[in-house]
């Protein structure tokens, strides 16, 4: 089926499984057609639907994030949510502040837990040298920040974002990453969170 015949089904469901079989589809063609019709999906209160949706978008790519910009709705948390993991997923820092907003301040601890890893896959290339070093500072601090969290998950997911920060910076800051992960250790109530610090110490290393 084209483009344009999927976008239709995906407009036209004859029921709510209809369309998440409709927007799986949609989502598989990667086709920048159907960025509208899936940032659309977003909005739907249809889980399985927006979790497709959600997929295809970060396999399109950054050709998604200035349409989803311009189209992030203040007023329907969900979809804003979802539009977050979208963010995340994809990585381009035009999206950062964003992100580290969510990461520290959202009410939902799942959209922190996705913003806090998201932060760690930032393509820290598309950002001017002037600017690198001052945005990867605000990362730091807002995953470290996101350590002191009281969600398991949301600490899970900064240790993620702050291993996947220091993939990306100079070894100063690495190390002080990787100091701070052995002091968090020592806090850490959980053991699973506990192993993931010593996976990311372990990497760091």
């Amino acid at each position: 089926m084209t483009v344009e015949v999927l976008i239709r089904a995906v407009n036209n469901p004859t029921s709510a499984q209809d369309l998440v079989k409709n927007v799986a589809q949609l989502a598989a063609t990667k086709d920048e057609q159907a960025i509208p019709t899936l940032v659309e999906v977003l909005k739907f209160n249809n889980p399985g639907a927006a979790v497709a949706a959600v997929n295809g978008l970060i396999n399109i790519g950054e050709a998604v994030v200035p349409y989803l910009l311009e189209n992030v709705d203040g007023y329907n948390y969900g979809a804003r949510a979802w539009m977050l993991r979208v963010f995340a997923g994809i990585g381009d820092p035009r999206a950062l502040d964003l992100l580290i907003e969510a990461a520290n301040k959202d009410f939902a601890f799942s959209v922190r837990r996705s913003a806090a890893k998201g932060l760690g896959n930032i393509q820290w290339q598309k950002v001017p040298d002037s600017e690198r070093e001052i945005q990867q500072q605000k990362v730091c601090d807002c995953l470290f920040l996101a350590l002191e969290d009281g969600e398991w998950v949301v600490r899970y997911g900064a240790i993620a974002g702050l291993e996947g920060l220091a993939c990306s910076i100079n070894d100063t800051q690495k190390m002080l990453i990787k100091e701070k992960l052995q002091v968090f250790m020592n806090s850490e109530p959980e053991a699973g969170v506990r192993a993931r610090i010593e996976k990311a110490i372990n990497t760091l290393t």
